[in-house]
């Protein structure tokens, strides 16, 4: 169904049967329902903290002995906070967190080479999603402190970290 379809459709239910599709929604498909209770009671903080949580046992677990050190769990945070519309500053702090929480693990560990690859990628997009959205007063510190660790330790891929820092100057 087009968007269209779906426009003139609605438009010709009356209300009571709109109301009655949408709580059907609501109750049949969990993201309906995440979505409506995002929207009316967004508790971003707690929903920020709980990723940040999540994010630094992958790196630094408590229940477990070893690390997994998946980007792909702060990824799906962050993708998850952009679908939602959490603020833009809330997921950019979650995005530099997970660098800044990658880069301790990588210190303390030796970490392969896909590691390095994976951080450069987030870094990039850090640097473009903080460009993008006119955040960069407030996160260049955080951006160059991460940068500077990253030519400090030596970390594989520099040109890549270079060529996204180059987007900000």
């Amino acid at each position: 169904m087009s968007k269209r379809a779906l426009q003139k459709y609605l438009i010709d239910l009356k209300k009571k049967e709109l109301e009655e599709q949408l709580l059907d929604l609501y109750m049949r498909f969990p993201v309906v329902k995440e979505y409506y209770d995002f929207v009316f009671n967004p508790k971003e903080d707690k929903m920020v903290q709980e990723a940040k949580t999540k994010i630094s046992n992958e790196y630094f677990p408590l229940k477990r002995k070893r690390p997994k050190a998946r980007r792909s769990v702060a990824q799906k945070y962050i993708k998850h906070f952009i679908k939602l519309g959490v603020d833009a500053h809330l997921i950019a702090d979650v995005m530099l967190f997970n660098l800044e929480i990658a880069q301790s693990y990588a210190f303390e560990k030796n970490v392969p080479d896909a590691f390095y690859k994976s951080m450069s990628n987030s870094f990039a997009e850090v640097v473009h999603y903080v460009s993008v959205n006119g955040l960069l007063d407030e996160y260049k510190d955080r951006i160059v402190k991460i940068y500077t660790i990253t030519q400090e330790e030596c970390w594989l891929f520099q040109e890549n970290f270079n060529r996204a820092l180059d987007l900000i100057d």
